[in-house]
This record gives structure tokens, C-alpha cells and sequence, in this order.
């Protein structure tokens, strides 16, 4: 009886352990070359991306990292520019990170990490010039178009970040905006659902997260839980062509360091 339940209590033990001491728990597991979900330490979890999921939104993407799993949608509203930029768009990204996503997250306001996440895909999107914000514009002065990019996590396990600009990217590339024009002898704008016209990408930024763990080992795409344990998290931002949009560090305080924010060839 004794040699039947070893193996079922194995694995209670393992998780016992792991909830305790998660540290010692990573520690054994990078003593032996391998990561606690079973990948290489130079491996990334698989990626899928799905668009045009969601009918009530202008744009969408479903995006699953691992177990990581980002909803985005993009609804496009009319406003006034602003005064010093009369022929300028808005883009504005924003994430949540629900409560039902994760255990980590509690009910309320947007907690600080969704909010430094959002501050940070803001930072990417303006930098890489993923959309000129001039296409956005209808009539110089009189109406532009703004494009609310709203991204929810509904399953949380790591790299939110990457998971995040992937949905962004996707969704963005799947909107289509109805045909707007300017009536100045009325002061309004009207649109004819009839043409429908993509927005103008003019690059692709895709992120790589990176995680230090005991100031030596690096691991890509970190999980949930290896998160807490990393001494700090680097994520490279590129485009298609390879070429390097920004850089960013993450410590362990949450605070989020801007390292560099430039353009070269990486």
C-alpha cells in the first residue's frame, strides 16, 4: 500500500515545498539546468494569436503566452486636436489586471503594476511609431481620430508585458476605421461605415522579457512565479526588421527604470 501512494503524495510534497520555500525550490531547479514548468533555460512558451474576436470593438486580438492569455480591443472615438498639434491623433493603450486573473491581484482601483505596464506600452507604442499619429487626423483643427487600445488580463502567469504589446500590435493591425469627413459649413463630422480602410502600420515592436535569478542565470519570459523571486527583469523591444526600439529594467520594488529609449540598428 505504502509503494502505491508514494507516487500521489510526490507531487503534494513537491508543491508543499514550492509554496514554502519558493526560492530553494528555483534554486534546485536551476542547479540542474532546467526550469520548474520543464522548459530549457534558453526556451520561450508557445505564443497564439487570434483576431477579430471580439464584433463590438473597431479591432481585436486574443493573445496566449504559456498561460499568460490578453484580451485587447480597439475603439476608435472622434475628438477635437489639440490646440499646439491641430493635425495630430491620439493612441491611448491601457491595461487591466483583474482581480479573476490572478490571486496576486485584488479588487479595486488599477493596482501600480497595471499601471506602470500601461505607462510603459504608452512609451513603446509612442516610441516606435507603430501608427503616425497624423493618419489619425480627419480635418486639421476640427476632428481626429482616437484610438483607445484596452487590453485585460484574463489569465495572469508572468510577462504580462510581452503577452500585452503582442495583443496591442494584433488588435491595432486588425482595425479598420469607416471613411470620416468634415462638414465645415456644420461643424461636423460624419462617417460612412460603407468604406472601411485599415490604420497605416508603420512598424511592428514585438518585446523579449528577460529575468536575472541569483544575479547569474537568465530566464526568458519569466512565470508568476518566477517573477517574485528575480533580482530584476530586462525586456528588449525591436521591430520586424531587428531594428532596436527601446530598452527597459524592472526591478524587484516594481519601479519601473527607463535605461534607454533610441533607435538603432540592434
Amino acid at each position: 500500500m505504502a509503494s502505491t501512494s508514494q507516487p500521489q503524495q510526490d507531487p503534494l510534497k513537491a508543491a508543499v515545498f514550492q509554496r514554502l520555500h519558493p526560492r530553494v525550490y528555483l534554486e534546485r531547479f536551476v542547479a540542474e539546468n532546467v526550469r520548474p514548468d520543464g522548459r530549457d533555460f534558453d526556451a520561450w512558451r508557445d505564443v497564439s494569436v487570434n483576431v477579430g474576436s471580439v464584433s463590438t470593438a473597431n479591432g481585436s486580438a486574443l493573445v496566449r503566452l504559456g498561460d499568460t492569455t490578453v484580451v485587447c480591443g480597439v475603439k476608435a472615438e472622434l475628438a477635437e486636436p489639440e490646440l499646439d498639434a491641430p493635425n495630430v491623433g491620439f493612441l491611448v493603450p491601457n491595461l487591466d489586471l483583474p482581480a479573476i486573473s490572478s490571486s496576486k491581484f485584488k479588487p479595486g482601483p488599477p493596482t501600480e503594476e497595471a499601471q506602470v505596464l500601461s505607462d510603459r506600452l504608452n512609451e513603446v507604442l509612442v516610441s516606435s511609431g507603430i501608427i503616425p499619429l497624423e493618419s489619425l487626423c480627419i480635418h486639421p483643427g476640427k476632428s481626429v481620430w482616437v484610438l483607445y487600445v484596452d487590453a485585460t488580463c484574463i489569465n495572469y502567469d508572468g510577462n504580462a508585458f510581452d503577452a500585452t504589446l503582442i495583443a496591442m500590435v494584433a488588435a491595432l493591425k486588425n482595425t479598420k476605421l469607416p471613411k470620416a469627413t468634415y462638414n465645415e459649413d456644420i461643424g461636423r463630422t460624419t462617417c460612412s461605415c460603407k468604406v472601411m480602410r485599415p490604420l497605416q502600420i508603420e512598424r511592428l515592436p514585438i518585446a523579449l522579457s528577460f529575468g536575472v535569478f541569483d544575479a547569474s542565470r537568465i530566464l526568458p519570459d519569466p512565470t508568476s512565479f518566477e517573477e517574485p523571486l528575480l533580482d530584476t527583469t530586462i525586456s528588449v523591444v525591436i521591430d520586424e526588421k531587428g531594428q532596436l526600439i527601446s530598452i527597459s529594467q524592472v526591478g524587484t520594488d516594481s519601479q519601473d527604470a527607463l535605461l534607454t529609449s533610441h533607435h538603432r540598428t540592434f
